[in-house]
C-alpha cells in the first residue's frame, strides 16, 4: 500500500532540481531548532531513523501535503514523543 509521500514514479510533480544557490538551509530560525532537536533526539536513542520517516510518512494525507518539510518533522516528532510516553499530549 503507498501512503501519500510515495510519489515515486508518478507524473505531474515535476522535476527535482534544486540548486543550492537559491534557497537557503532553513528558512526561518524554528527549522534549524527542529532539526537540531531531531539530532539530538536521535543520538539519544528516543527513536531511530526509521521510526522517524515512519512517524511522517503515517501524517494524515491532508496535513501531509499542506505542511513544509520542516513541519512534518515536528509533527514526526511529536508523534513519537508521545507514542513512546517522552511527552503529554497536552
Amino acid at each position: 500500500m503507498s501512503r501519500v509521500n510515495d510519489v515515486g514514479g508518478q507524473q505531474g510533480f515535476g522535476a527535482i532540481n534544486p540548486d543550492p544557490h537559491e534557497e537557503p538551509t532553513f528558512h526561518a530560525d524554528w527549522e534549524a531548532r527542529v532539526f537540531a532537536v531531531q539530532r539530538v533526539l536521535l543520538r539519544r536513542g528516543a527513536y531511530n531513523l526509521d521510526e522517524f520517516r515512519d512517524a511522517i510518512e503515517r501524517m494524515p494525507p491532508q496535513d501531509y501535503l499542506t505542511s513544509s518539510y520542516y513541519e512534518r518533522w515536528l509533527a514526526g516528532i511529536e508523534t513519537l514523543l508521545i507514542e513512546k510516553g517522552l511527552l503529554d499530549h497536552d
